[in-house]
């Protein structure tokens, strides 16, 4: 059963379907309502579809109420657009255009559209697309699995993670100094001022602007140093008094400008950081980050995180997701080997790697396997790519014809059937192609190439992608009858806030929802996905 749910002025129109999508009834609701009656009709577990979850579910955790499935069509269209497996031929039209997040304290009145849209014929356009595809039981639940993620997206943003504001002042100070006045160019933390000083005097310019990369440059230069950027990698190799304090100027400008006070002021209330996720904000499927900066939370301030008292952080983190995913993708016995131990547990692959033989040392391992999911053709990648080639010919036959694909132009695929986008290319008839110049036939390769490693690396990180969002779904069933609760996602990353004497079942339930995750995804693929699970106070001490 659906319940399909559309703004409708100042009241909510509330349409339920059955599982043929014909509608049953059709009521409509006070905004100030909805909240109630969704709260009732959660009893007999329907699958609210509306037009975004970041929209409509953050208004209804604010009123304490939590559904278990939803389907959001906008999320779902942007997927139907670009897969090769489904059949959307609906011109494009205000379906297609992203959803923004809400404000809880907005009562659902973001939820105004421009011209009134049809939910209910949206969903039936939208399951038409994927029966009508060339397999529509992947692509149907990967829709399913992208709500799941909206879902969890909301459900983070509301409960936040716990945040010390005294701690994070603690280690502003200890790394900037004390903070200024109100911050302007010319007030800056004290360290900060005297790193400034320092680099000037190096410099022997009183007016050198290490906030600006152009004047910086300019600066660098009059004083004979043979830069064109202010990059990290191209100061370090520059031998000069004046590269140890512009660097750590650098690393204290970032700080203070991504996590510094006014993000402390902005970003954390009530001993609380809620961040606001982008569900598949990144082509491959992977989360973005619209505010407080989620996904580029440094070390520097993890310190700051910490349980609430009898209360404990449970700090899973997915060992070499990427490479334990294209084994399952591909179905290749020998790296699927490498990645278990004796009695078939899940330990360190890269190891596992070099007791198999295939190469010498567990750098080796992960550098080459970074250059064949990342299409790495330099350096220590290059050198040890022939040798896992040898060892692990399926799985690197897969990332390889996802690279020709993507030089040839076409589309590749997730494992559950999200769609690379198109490259655009340059003239394809080979009456076209020798009109070129030559230099304009190399950066045409060129160019070729890089939309190669492009589709190498989609292929594997959009179902690493996928993988996470099905363990957090895992994670999120199984916690709803405990305290705990999900806090935080970073990357290939989940924490958890429990109750102390709750911490290790929540262990074991991170371990389990990764053990199901991965059979949800590859069935009885013989790929274990390993986890690093740590209870700790601060997350400083996770790692």
């Amino acid at each position: 059963m659906h319940i399909v749910l559309s703004a409708a002025g100042a009241r909510v129109r509330a349409e339920t379907l059955d599982d043929a999508l014909r509608t049953v009834e059709t009521v409509e609701l006070d905004r100030a309502a909805l909240p109630d009656w969704a709260w009732e009709r959660e009893r007999d577990r329907p699958r609210w579809t509306w037009d975004a979850t970041s929209a409509w579910y953050p208004p209804l955790l604010a009123a304490g109420v939590r559904v278990e499935r939803a389907h959001d069509l906008r999320l779902a269209r942007a997927i139907l657009r670009h897969a090769p497996a489904a059949r959307l031929d609906a011109p494009a039209d205000d379906w297609d255009r992203p959803a923004h997040a809400a404000d809880p304290d907005d009562a659902l009145f973001a939820l105004d559209a421009p011209v009134p849209l049809d939910a209910a014929e949206e969903l039936r356009r939208q399951r038409a697309a994927v029966e009508a595809g060339d397999d529509a039981a992947r692509l149907g639940f990967l829709l399913t699995v992208e709500s799941v993620g909206s879902l969890v997206a909301a459900e983070l943003q509301h409960a936040g993670i716990p945040w010390s504001r005294e701690r994070h002042d603690a280690i502003l100070r200890e790394r900037l100094g004390d903070p200024p006045g109100p911050f302007d160019a010319a007030t800056r933390p004290a360290r900060m001022e005297q790193l400034l000083a320092e680099l000037r005097a190096a410099l022997g310019d009183p007016e050198a602007n290490p906030d600006s990369p152009v004047e910086l440059v300019k600066s660098l230069q009059r004083a004979g140093i043979r830069v064109s950027s202010t990059r990290k990698w191209e100061l370090e190799r520059i031998e000069h008094p004046v590269i140890a304090p512009l660097l750590a100027y650098k690393r204290m400008a970032r700080l203070l400008s991504a996590n510094g006070w006014h993000w402390l002021d902005e970003w954390v209330r009530d001993g609380r950081f809620h961040p606001v996720y982008v569900v598949g904000g990144v082509v491959t499927g992977r989360w973005a980050a619209s505010g407080g900066g989620a996904l580029q939370l440094p070390r520097e301030v993890r310190g700051a995180v910490v349980a609430d008292p009898g209360w404990r952080l449970v700090v899973a983190d997915a060992a070499q997701l990427e490479p334990r995913v294209l084994a399952a993708m591909s179905g290749d016995a020998a790296m699927a080997r490498a990645g278990q131990d004796a009695d078939g547990r899940p330990h360190d692959m890269y190891q596992g790697m070099v007791a198999s033989g295939a190469v010498e040392t567990r750098s080796q391992a992960k550098y080459g396997m970074l250059g064949a999911i990342y299409g790495g053709t330099t350096g220590e990648s290059a050198r040890v790519l022939p040798r896992i080639r040898r060892a692990f010919p399926r799985a690197m036959a897969l990332v390889e014809e996802a690279a020709r694909a993507g030089e040839r132009g076409e589309s590749v695929r997730t494992w559950l059937g999200r769609g690379s986008p198109a490259r655009t290319a340059g003239p394809s008839s080979p009456d076209a192609a020798e009109s070129l110049t030559e230099a304009e036939q190399r950066r045409r390769q060129s160019d070729a190439r890089a939309w190669g490693r492009f589709t190498r690396n989609f292929v594997v990180q959009g179902t690493a992608a996928e993988w996470a969002m099905c363990w957090m779904g895992a994670v999120r069933r199984r916690l709803r009858d405990h305290r705990a609760e999900l806090v935080f996602f970073l990357h290939d990353e989940l924490v958890v806030h429990a109750p102390a004497e709750e911490a290790e079942e929540v262990a074991a339930v991170l371990r389990e929802s990764a053990a199901e995750a991965g059979r949800l995804m590859f069935g009885a693929a013989p790929v274990q996905f390993a986890l690093s699970v740590a209870i700790v106070e601060s997350y400083a001490d996770a790692k």
